[in-house]
């Protein structure tokens, strides 16, 4: 994949990068940039900038100057982080406890980006959800459901890794009426926590965050696409997030079945 930006709101870019598992197989990851009301920019992930990709991000931050905080959201997403701070060492640093806890050496914040505190420091621009009924965290390396999503709320675009996965269908698929698809990782079966009420925090969890951002127009998701309001041909997001739920039942009334 050769990494590009997409521009996809005024105020948000999103950058989709290369990522090779091993070093061959291509699954992509991505990182956002986006202008908060005070002018200064957020980098939402990590990512090794370079080339084109670079020389624009530096256009827009004033070589960089201008980038306040980078904050890493999956706790799996660990790989670019000390590139993005060497590449930024004036911004703030923000990273999951497993970001800390991985790179000790790194001059992290006191803020970890799945706690509130966090979450009210940057709450003029943006709402963050964390999800319910299921480990942030796994003991499982395997498993990389949970993220920090977020919502930048000006340009009504949803930043969001691995928790939800777009899929933007080849034209093949699009020919027998298949354009897209939004759906909950396939590893949410083993991240419910296991528990009695997991699956039910879960779905609760999963429709407050439609109906909390229903006006979301833009979704931008690790490892597969961009959702754009200019190219999306079908369903809203908050109706897309709610199909996406009803998807997942079969892992939650499995759950539900065994632990109550």
């Amino acid at each position: 994949m050769q990494p590009h930006i997409i521009e996809v709101a005024d105020d948000f870019w999103n950058i989709r990068g290369s990522f090779k598992i091993g070093g061959v197989i291509e699954i992509g990851t991505q990182a956002s940039l986006v202008k908060r009301s005070s002018g200064r920019f957020v980098f939402l992930d990590s990512y090794a900038l370079s080339g084109d990709v670079e020389r624009q991000i530096l256009e827009l931050t004033n070589g960089g100057k201008d980038v306040e905080a980078i904050l890493n959201v999956h706790p799996f997403h660990t790989v670019y982080a000390r590139k993005m701070h060497e590449r930024f060492p004036g911004a703030r640093l923000h990273g999951t406890a497993r970001h800390v806890a991985r790179f000790t050496e790194l001059p992290w914040e006191a803020e970890r980006t799945e706690d509130p505190a966090l979450h009210a420091m940057f709450s003029d621009d943006f709402d963050f959800s964390v999800p319910r009924g299921v480990d942030f965290i796994s003991s499982n390396e395997n498993v990389h459901f949970s993220s920090v999503l977020a919502l930048h709320r000006a340009s009504k675009s949803i930043h969001v890794d691995d928790t939800l996965m777009y899929i933007r269908f080849p034209k093949a698929a699009r020919l027998l009426g298949r354009t897209d698809s939004l759906s909950f990782h396939p590893t949410l079966g083993k991240a419910l926590q296991k528990r009695a009420g997991a699956a039910r925090e879960f779905r609760q969890w999963a429709e407050r965050l439609a109906e909390r951002w229903r006006g979301a127009q833009n979704l931008c998701a690790a490892h597969t696409a961009a959702l754009t309001a200019a190219k999306n041909p079908g369903a809203s997001i908050h109706d897309r997030i709610l199909e996406a739920l009803a998807k997942a039942k079969r892992p939650l009334s499995a759950h539900e079945r065994k632990h109550g």
